[in-house]
């Protein structure tokens, strides 16, 4: 084999492998650190019914974003949704507890780290219904994420994920 050949093998390899890096481990806040599972170390308890397969998905979203996930297996969601005061109109299929805070949907992490940085006066945020291609949803993104925050189940604008 010739070095040029060699040499092209071994950088086509080289690239392979930087791009399964780079879209497999979201990069993290603290210098470019790809954020490998567990890394946070907060506990996230999901809350979900045991006939919902999108959760599942989301629960793997967290747990490659650094979360060690629990999953509660319950077929009365309502009383979760009573318990948080989380509306109908703000409800999603799963919802997720992080410390103080309610996880409502389908939430980017980008909303995640926001309410855990920031620790605002709010019981947590919902993103109602289960929109196309959100964390653990099939599908592309279709639309911008309007993500509430609730307080006592009273909804306001959280932030705005395009």
């Amino acid at each position: 084999m010739s070095k040029k050949i060699i040499l092209a093998v071994l950088g086509t390899a080289a690239a392979a492998i930087a791009l399964y890096f780079f879209w497999n481990f979201p990069i993290s806040k603290n210098g470019g650190i790809p954020e490998m599972a567990g890394e946070r170390g907060i506990k996230a308890v999901v809350y979900k019914s045991p006939t919902c397969g999108c959760c599942g998905r989301y629960v793997s979203y967290l747990e490659k974003n650094g979360f060690k996930t629990e999953t509660v297996i319950t077929k009365d969601m309502n009383s979760i949704k009573k318990k948080y005061k989380i509306p109908g109109n703000m409800e999603s299929c799963h919802t997720v507890v992080i410390g103080n805070y309610f996880i409502e949907g389908h939430i980017p992490i980008a909303a995640v780290d926001k309410i855990l940085e920031e620790k605002p006066k709010i019981g947590g945020i919902a993103l109602p219904g289960m929109p196309s291609g959100a964390p653990g949803m099939p599908g592309r993104k279709l639309e911008s994420f309007k993500i509430y925050s609730l307080l006592d189940g009273t909804p306001s604008e959280f932030m705005v994920i395009n």
